[in-house]
């Protein structure tokens, strides 16, 4: 579900509805981060994916650097205290937690 302010679209999904706003997350991995493309690879990310679940958290996508040592995933999720509390029962670094809207630029078209 998405709506507009002015040229910013806030993105927000619906948990058990309660809407929930959108977060960036900047994590470091001095030694990089390595997610194989294998079942072992399904198997690490299903189990992120069900211990955010537990505390209402939605890992939507990561972007990662060519060097595969810092990565800015986008969350979705009750608050920023929720997201650190799975990072940590995950065994994720969080540098910084930013609240985020999209900038459209065709909004002004």
């Amino acid at each position: 579900m998405c709506c507009r302010t002015a040229a910013f679209r806030v993105s927000l999904s619906n948990f058990n509805g309660v809407i929930m706003p959108r977060y960036v997350i900047e994590r470091t991995f001095p030694n990089g981060v390595e997610i194989p493309a294998s079942a072992k690879g399904a198997e690490i990310t299903l189990k992120v994916v069900g211990r955010n679940a537990e505390e209402g958290v939605t890992w939507v996508h990561s972007y990662v650097t060519q060097d595969k040592k810092k990565t800015f995933c986008v969350y979705d999720g009750p608050t920023p205290e929720a997201i650190r509390k799975v990072a940590e029962r995950n065994g994720l670094p969080v540098d910084r937690i930013s609240e985020v809207r999209v900038l459209d630029p065709y909004f002004y078209l």
